[in-house]
C-alpha cells in the first residue's frame, strides 16, 4: 500500500465508531480529509458535523453534511483526527494543518478521541516533526526568542494564516523528552495561543493490524479509542 492507501484504509476504519443520530467532531489534514469522505456515506445516519478548520468545512458541506457551530453543540460523543508525530508513550505533535487550536478544543468537547494515523507517524521521540506553535501575530518575534531560549529553532511558516488570523511557529531541532513540561512551558510564554505538543486527551493510537505485503508491508495504526480528560 502506498501511504496515501493506508491513510484511507485507517480513516474508513475509524467510521465503525461513528454512532447513528450523533453530532461526529473532525479533524482536519490528508487522513482527516479520508474520513470525511467516509463520514459522507452516512450523511442521513448522522445528526452532522463540527468541524476544525474552514477547509474541513468546506468538504463536510459539499458531501452535503450539516455542520455546527461547536457552540450550538452541548456534548460530542467523538472527535476523529490523525497526528502529524506518536510516541510509544501515546504522545503526539499536531498542527502540520494549522488547525491546531481549533482542533484541541474541539477534542476537548469530545467524550472519545478517535486518532487515525498511519505507521510513518510512530517515533520513539518526538521533534523530528517541527513542533507547530500559534501566535498572535504582533508577538511573532518576541515568542520566537523565548522558543530558542528553550532550546528550539523557530521558522515562521510563510503565507500562512490560521483560521483566527495568527501564524505559525514551527520550531525545528528540538528532541521531546517531556512534552508536558514543554507544553506547560510554551503555553506561558505571552502571545502563544496554542502548542501542538499534545497529551491528554490526545492520547495517541494503537497498533493493531497490518496492511501490505512485500517491499509495501507496513503497520496500519488503527483508530485509537480514548476517553477525553
Amino acid at each position: 500500500m502506498t501511504q496515501d492507501e493506508l491513510k484511507k484504509a485507517v480513516g474508513w476504519a475509524a467510521l465503525q465508531y461513528v454512532q447513528p443520530g450523533t453530532i461526529v467532531g473532525v479533524g482536519t489534514g490528508s487522513t482527516a480529509a479520508h474520513f470525511i469522505d467516509a463520514l459522507g456515506t452516512m450523511k442521513g445516519q448522522i445528526e452532522g458535523a463540527v468541524s476544525s478548520s474552514d477547509a474541513s468545512t468546506e468538504k463536510l458541506k459539499g458531501l452535503g453534511i450539516h455542520v455546527f457551530d461547536l457552540n450550538e453543540v452541548d456534548s460530542l460523543g467523538i472527535y476523529v483526527d490523525g497526528a502529524d508525530e506518536i510516541n510509544g508513550h501515546m504522545q503526539m505533535i499536531k498542527g502540520g494543518g494549522a488547525a491546531l487550536t481549533r482542533e484541541k478544543i474541539i477534542a476537548s468537547v469530545a467524550e472519545k478521541f478517535i486518532c487515525i494515523a498511519d505507521a510513518s507517524k510512530q517515533v520513539d521521540i518526538l521533534g523530528k516533526f517541527p513542533l507547530p506553535v500559534e501566535v498572535i501575530p504582533m508577538a511573532r518575534s518576541a515568542v520566537a526568542r523565548q522558543l530558542v531560549k528553550l532550546g528550539g529553532r523557530p521558522e515562521y511558516r510563510q503565507n500562512v494564516v490560521t483560521d483566527n488570523g495568527n501564524v505559525i511557529l514551527d520550531v525545528y531541532g528540538m528532541e521531546i523528552l517531556d512534552p508536558i513540561a514543554l507544553e506547560n512551558a510554551i503555553n506561558a510564554i505571552p502571545g502563544v495561543v496554542t502548542v501542538g505538543a499534545v497529551r491528554q486527551p490526545w492520547r495517541g493510537c494503537r497498533t493493531d493490524r497490518h496492511a501490505g505485503r512485500g517491499e509495501n508491508h507496513r503497520k496500519m495504526i488503527a483508530p485509537g479509542v480514548f476517553p477525553a480528560a
